[in-house]
């Protein structure tokens, strides 16, 4: 294991029977109060931004949005928030998927992603690869191209790996750590 991901593990905390008995969330929290972890979440994201050739990052609802702002920021980059569906003003343009425990939809501005964007996705976990799956359907719908999926851990008991890599078409999938 790497300094980094030391690091990082040692600031989540798992949360037992949350958000339901059986489940343990992975809280992030501790990380984004410790500002030596939070940038060097910050910088690796940026390092990946800037090796994909990304033009703009995405940040997925919620944690997306605060791992995703501060990448965008220091790499550069415009940010785009994909929101759950009804959340944002005026155009949207909106994907509906299947999640662990039922549906949700999610949407973008129409206007803040064009052909000629290279997209980076970031958020702070891959699960089932449900969420992330729609947002790059979302993005290439708006006619911007993914280079890639950043994530801060990878529930690899999960198996969304394969999922995601399908929907890629070879863009990279960077997991910081797998638990």
């Amino acid at each position: 294991m790497t300094d980094i991901q030391e690091l990082l593990l040692s600031r989540i905390r798992d949360v037992a029977d949350h958000p339901e008995p059986g489940v343990v969330f992975k809280d992030i929290t501790p990380l984004l109060a410790d500002p030596a972890a939070f940038t060097a979440l910050t910088d690796a994201f940026a390092e990946i931004a800037t090796r994909t050739g990304a033009t703009k990052v995405v940040g997925l609802e919620a944690r997306g949005f605060i791992l995703g702002a501060p990448v965008a920021l220091r790499a550069g980059l415009g940010f785009i928030p994909v929101r759950k569906a009804g959340k944002l003003p005026g155009a949207t343009l909106s994907q509906a998927y299947d999640l662990e425990y039922g549906s949700a939809e999610i949407e973008v501005h129409a206007e803040d992603l064009a052909a000629g964007d290279r997209v980076l996705i970031v958020d702070d976990v891959l699960a089932t690869g449900g969420t992330a799956e729609a947002s790059i359907q979302l993005i290439q719908r708006a006619g911007a191209r993914v280079v890639g999926v950043a994530v801060l851990m990878e529930l690899g008991f999960l198996h969304g790996r394969p999922r995601l890599e399908a929907a890629l078409d070879g863009a990279p999938l960077e997991s910081l750590l797998t638990v």
